[in-house]
């Protein structure tokens, strides 16, 4: 049975460009769509957060015209309801030993781009991770997370390719111009290669044992890549 660490954010809002804060946290639909995968796939899930507080749900991901449809809004929200206990009371990040996982899940929302971008215990988790060869899984904004890398030698993921939610998508569907930073932009500046499909396909890109996706609607392709390197450690 597959270890996974899933590392969320716990910040509620953001604060804008233009100085205003806009309620914020995890995006339903990938958190849902990620953990709903791993755990039919029989694989051991463990909730983090940054300090152990409570991951909160973006209120707009659980909107319905948002998500599609009132339908879809209330099966995330009914899976949440049965992980509430998880999301309410998390690890704390700083806590756990990233190496006793076999994979690392980090799903978006703004809510990383507040914490678990600039986040130590995060950034000791993924570069002890990347280090051990372990298998990361950022997705959308989750990404961001891997700012909070550095080593002694520089940013720990510089020269890897990678996907992650994009300007134009921030632009046209994401804060707009209100956005305080553009996390892909600041992963290139940072060195890492970042690679785009078309704005909101699902788009997965995998280099070694870091597997990202682009957007919401890369939830399911990034839990199926992820699943699949699993397996095929497993059979190695």
């Amino acid at each position: 049975m597959p270890r996974i660490l899933m590392i969320v954010t716990a910040a509620d809002s953001i604060e804008l460009a233009d100085g205003t804060l806009h309620p914020t946290g995890f995006w339903a639909e990938e958190l849902v769509v990620a953990h709903r995968a791993l755990a039919s796939a029989g694989a051991e899930i463990v909730v983090a957060t940054p300090g152990g507080a409570p991951a909160p749900v973006d209120p707009g991901s659980l909107a319905a015209d948002v998500v599609g449809d009132a339908a879809k809004a209330e099966e995330f929200r009914d899976y949440l309801r049965g992980i509430a206990a998880e999301l309410d009371a998390p690890a704390a990040i700083a806590e756990l030993d990233a190496t006793a996982f076999d994979a690392l899940v980090l799903p978006g929302g703004h809510g990383p781009m507040v914490d678990l971008a600039a986040d130590p215990a995060v950034g000791a988790a993924l570069v002890a991770a990347d280090a051990a060869q372990l298998l990361i899984a950022p997705f959308c904004h989750g990404p961001a997370a891997l700012l909070s890398a550095g080593t002694p030698d520089g940013f720990a993921f510089a020269g890897r390719r990678l996907t992650v939610f994009t300007d134009e998508e921030e632009r046209t569907g994401g804060l707009g111009a209100r956005t305080p930073w553009f996390v892909a932009d600041a992963l290139m500046k940072r060195g890492a290669v970042v690679e785009s499909g078309a704005p909101w396909s699902s788009h997965v890109v995998r280099d070694g044992n870091l597997i990202t996706g682009q957007n919401p609607q890369s939830s399911a392709a990034v839990a199926a890549a992820l699943l699949a390197a699993i397996a095929e450690r497993t059979a190695g």
